[in-house]
């Protein structure tokens, strides 16, 4: 998406002014029927729906089900989720097994590689039908999910990447907050503060993520845009970065590795919403759910710069894809339709997989916001104001090169590896594996 785009797309007199119907007949191809007016199938109908998250987003999604079952009395959805981790290691043996189910949760990182495999649905057929209604979603939100010319998925929100925090414990250890404009060396100054009161700065940072993120504010990127090579070549930003966090780690500024691995990944066991650190470095859209939880007053800031507005960028926090193979595609498409367009169903869900991409959504929800969704959606439109460049979808390969960055950290971090070899290293491995990309 262009950076003009998504600066009016996400400008805040679209995220939070102006009033439409909150009706979910706003939606030009309901799901109750098909767009062609014929009328929904008395057949009896089973999809099967799959999706990743914490307890929140399990509960409130199946009230979303109950309410399109309700709908279509004729469909019975078998819902299965799970933790980010255990969804995929779930999933995959399944798109190996050719039994995906008819609806995913799909995560950008995974678009490219079931999508190269002919398992995934092209949806933009659908939306030019209209059994799918894309009236009132910009392009820029579009383009997250396509995928060598094919509409591959329909992201449920746009992203950010932030830090999460807790204002109090940083002003008890007599820290700065994090700001808008703040650093890596003020994040390490914050840590040696909250370590000093018996607090951890954060549980951990995200290698994929927030590595891509350092890499940006330098002019870099985690991939090459042509998906066949890594996005950098200064093996220094590497060994940079790396050097910092085995120092915090050292510190003792973050949780150990043994205690990290036993996490699910899911806000009920993050170490900021236990009241054990001042921070978690997390995507915008989980603010909502950590401060529900930890049932304390949080706070939202951008990653740490310098150059900030370089690294930024905005990403589906999750969408949905439909399988190739789903024997009910029709009735899977139509549930896609749902969930990005009827609004009181969107009602339910607030925005919690991140600000929604239809508009009619966006002003019919504003005024059911708490304080907490509304910074969120406020995040969003800062990021979308600021963000100088696209993110490029995760190429074929990226899957196996993020568990190597994973695996290359941990032996950082275990110190069986300077974090200059290890950059050489997973540079040279890393382009071997998207080498093969190259046409």
């Amino acid at each position: 998406m262009k950076s003009k785009q998504i600066a009016l797309s996400l400008s805040l007199s679209m995220l939070l002014t102006g009033v439409v119907g909150c009706s979910s007949s706003d939606t030009s191809a309901p799901a109750s029927q098909p767009a062609d007016g014929s009328g929904s199938s008395k057949e009896q109908i089973k999809l099967r729906v799959a999706w990743w998250g914490g307890q929140s987003r399990h509960d409130y999604t199946l009230k979303m089900i109950d309410m399109y079952e309700k709908q279509h009395p004729n469909v019975k959805i078998e819902p299965e989720y799970a933790a980010f981790d255990d969804y995929w290691k779930k999933l995959v043996p399944q798109a190996a097994a050719n039994d995906l189910p008819d609806v995913i949760q799909m995560s950008v990182a995974y678009i490219s590689q079931f999508g190269d495999r002919g398992q995934l649905e092209d949806l933009a057929p659908h939306m030019t039908k209209g059994t799918i209604d894309k009236s009132s979603i910009s392009d820029s939100y579009l383009k997250v999910g396509q995928y060598n010319g094919k509409q591959y998925q329909l992201t449920l929100g746009v992203n950010a990447l932030a830090v999460v925090y807790d204002p109090q414990m940083i002003k008890d250890a007599g820290a700065s907050l994090p700001s808008n404009s703040w650093t890596w060396d003020d994040f390490e100054a914050m840590a040696s503060k909250l370590k000093a009161k018996g607090k951890l700065a954060a549980a951990t940072i995200d290698d994929r993520n927030f590595l891509s993120f350092y890499l940006r504010t330098f002019g870099g990127n985690l991939f090459d845009p042509n998906g066949t090579s890594l996005g950098y070549t200064d093996n220094k930003l590497f060994t940079d970065y790396y050097t910092r966090l085995q120092r915090m780690y050292n510190n003792g500024y973050l949780l150990a590795l043994d205690k990290q691995a036993q996490k699910k990944g899911v806000p009920e066991d993050d170490e900021l919403v236990l009241g054990n650190a001042g921070t978690t470095f997390t995507w915008s859209n989980l603010f909502v759910a950590d401060s529900a939880i930890a049932k304390r007053p949080l706070d939202i800031a951008p990653p740490p710069g310098p150059n900030i507005d370089k690294g930024l960028f905005l990403q589906s926090s999750q969408g949905l894809s439909v399988a190739k193979n789903s024997k009910n595609k029709e009735e899977a498409i139509k549930f896609v339709n749902f969930m990005i367009n009827d609004i009181e169903a969107n009602k339910i869900m607030k925005g919690e997989r991140g600000v929604p991409i239809s508009s009619k959504v966006q002003e019919a929800i504003k005024p059911l916001l708490t304080p907490e969704e509304q910074k969120v959606v406020d995040y969003v439109a800062w990021v979308g104001q600021r963000t100088t460049s696209d993110n490029p979808i995760d190429p074929v390969g990226a899957v196996e090169v993020s568990k190597l960055l994973t695996d290359t950290s941990q032996q950082i971090l275990y110190n069986k590896i300077s974090p200059a070899d290890a950059a050489a290293k997973f540079q040279k491995e890393s382009n071997a594996i998207l080498g093969k990309n190259k046409k």
